[in-house]
């Protein structure tokens, strides 16, 4: 049995860094993704204290945009799922891990936009040439796929349903359904609509999502939105946590603060 988690960060500075990496090691999580990562200091201590720790750390070189990470235990089995030709490849993080059966990894982290067209514009690439990436994967990857992170849109069924999303938005998530992904929290979550963003109204958003690939829904044991990062100020979202029953050997990872974890106070 395995445990990942997805949590926005929100380009954390160095002291909220710091504050998010007391909660990561807190837990017990083979696989991390991490989405809003930034060209900052506080992306730059958080990676750097789980390379010094041991764990494989998959990073796109970005550009000063805001990106996507992973973050494994796991030792990666070979390079990762093919998404170079996404329209903004530091947006997403992808690894092959050495998992029973093999399985391969995505943190995407999907553009937000406002009304603007140039946003808008840059939104809709986004999607159509990540959808474009996942429908060209291999058989075997794309069944065996877990994808997670911000994905900045709603379902259609979404409650209460939000004005303003517009169908490219929307056919995100029903193009992973054609393709075969089983979202988690669907599968075994015990909410049936979590919110992991709230609005400056106050209206509860699904932003936060994990999938799986046909062949590993079987497998999910459990999925949990962790709504403690949002209440204690970590970051404006809820993580999402998943269990899948596959086997994996771990690397021989020191705690992330270091040998003792109360270095990270």
């Amino acid at each position: 049995m395995i445990t990942a988690v997805t949590v926005n960060i929100g380009a954390a500075g160095p002291d909220r860094a710091e504050r998010l990496l007391r909660w990561l090691a807190g837990r017990d999580d083979d696989v991390v993704l991490l989405t809003e990562t930034s060209a900052g200091p506080g992306t730059a201590l958080m990676l750097g204290r789980f390379r010094q720790a041991g764990y494989a750390v998959v990073k796109t070189p970005d550009d000063g945009d805001r990106g996507a990470a992973l973050i494994s235990r796991i030792p990666l089995a070979g390079p990762g799922p093919d998404f170079s030709q996404v329209s903004i490849p530091a947006r997403v993080a992808a690894a092959h891990l050495a998992t029973t059966p093999l399985t391969w990894w995505v943190s995407v982290y999907v553009p937000s936009r406002d009304r603007s067209e140039d946003k808008t514009t840059r939104k809709e690439l986004f999607i159509n040439s990540l959808l474009k990436a996942i429908e060209q994967l291999p058989e075997v990857e794309r069944a065996h796929l877990v994808i997670g992170g911000d994905y900045n849109v709603i379902g259609a069924d979404h409650r209460p349903f939000h004005a303003g999303f517009l169908p490219f938005e929307f056919r995100l998530l029903d193009t992973l359904r054609a393709e075969g992904l089983v979202d988690a929290n669907e599968r075994a979550g015990t909410e049936s609509q979590p919110h992991s963003w709230i609005g400056r109204t106050g209206d509860g958003y699904r932003y936060d999502y994990i999938h799986v690939g046909a062949e590993l829904a079987d497998r999910l044991r459990g999925c949990r939105y962790l709504h403690e990062t949002r209440e204690a100020n970590l970051t404006d979202h809820a993580a999402v946590e998943i269990q899948l029953a596959v086997q994996a050997d771990r690397l021989p990872c020191e705690p992330v603060g270091g040998p003792d974890p109360l270095a990270l106070f």
